[in-house]
């Protein structure tokens, strides 16, 4: 990733070292800057001696991954500028803790691959940013994750469940809320080198389509019902998978005009990631939209300290997870991250 003048300049500007210029930057404009400035300033003081950030009380590899590509999407660098080395140290926590079969564990309990992927993702993202020993070492812990997720994918699964993922590395089901995070960081993976093959990205590619419904939509397994949240899943991963306006992502998009993701629904800041973003990718009027409801949302629901609160299903989860998925959403027209650029 080659920061431009404009991303340094704006890492300044969200740092408060450089007064904001106004209509310098995106189109979002000054409300959506003050609130990532304060999301970031709320997260740069909540992470740990250790380096790593926390779900509830336990140090954990997903939110401290979750926190670092917050900082990345809004243009700061690891060993730069003023959080320079506090990503430097939460990329380092994470990277000394990977298994020795190359998998990252939930440290905080759920299913393994969320936060396998996740963790994924952010070294794919940070991979060719950092210098020196850090370099290699993310490198190599890249690699062995990626190998992971494709042994993983290859485990025999019936029809419906073939191409995907699920909770473990040797399930054999798959859903569309675990394949998203495998999806992802396949494809930021392999957008820097990493071997993974076109056949591994088409099977999942394959997993998606089957979860979607006919009438619009994407659903957690093949034939289920849909939900806003996991059809903004479905509607990112073919995007980024280079399925742009792909008939199940159109229906998909027009459903969440019909049903947009509202506060109340279930895994709402999770719905808000993959929305904003999916419908980011599909832009026009789908993502104009968007911006204006779930971003007005956002914007509403940040506190004063620069968190935004658990709410519901993620209240197990904390606010570093909920604020990082917020700041990830609000960042997305930054287009600092390379997995989320059109």
């Amino acid at each position: 990733m080659l920061l431009t003048r404009r991303a340094v300049l704006k890492a300044g500007v969200l740092a408060g070292l450089i007064p904001d210029a106004g209509s310098l930057f995106c189109a979002e404009g000054a409300p959506v800057d003050d609130a990532v400035i304060r999301g970031l300033r709320f997260l740069s003081g909540e992470q740990q001696p250790s380096g790593a950030w926390r779900i509830k009380s336990v140090e954990d590899n997903a939110a401290t991954s979750l926190a670092v590509m917050a900082f990345l999407a809004a243009g700061h660098l690891p060993g730069e500028g003023p959080f320079g080395s506090q990503l430097e140290r939460g990329i380092r926590w994470v990277v000394d803790r990977q298994q020795a079969n190359g998998l990252f564990l939930h440290r905080a309990g759920h299913g393994p691959m969320y936060v396998h992927g996740i963790s994924t993702l952010m070294l794919a993202e940070v991979a060719g940013v950092v210098q020196g020993e850090l370099r290699r070492r993310v490198r190599t812990g890249l690699e062995r994750a990626v190998q992971l997720i494709l042994k993983a994918q290859a485990v025999g699964k019936g029809r419906d469940h073939a191409g995907g993922w699920r909770y473990g590395p040797d399930s054999a089901d798959s859903d569309l809320s675990v394949t998203g995070w495998q999806l992802l960081a396949l494809r930021a993976a392999r957008n820097i080198g990493c071997d993974v093959s076109a056949e591994a990205i088409e099977a999942a590619v394959s997993y998606v389509r089957r979860c979607a419904s006919p009438d619009g939509g994407f659903a957690y397994h093949p034939g289920h019902g849909v939900t806003p949240t996991r059809s903004g899943t479905g509607i990112l991963c073919l995007e980024i998978c280079g399925e742009h306006h792909a008939p199940e992502t159109l229906a998909a998009a027009d459903y969440l005009l019909r049903r947009p993701l509202r506060q109340h629904d279930e895994w709402f800041y999770y719905g808000v990631y993959y929305g904003m973003i999916g419908m980011f990718q599909v832009g026009g009027r789908y993502w104009e939209s968007t911006r204006s409801h779930l971003g007005d949302l956002l914007l509403g629901m940040q506190q004063a300290d620069g968190r935004w609160p658990p709410l519901g299903s993620e209240a197990a989860f904390g606010e570093i997870y909920t604020s990082s998925m917020a700041l990830l959403a609000l960042c997305v027209e930054y287009q600092y991250l390379p997995i989320y650029q059109r």
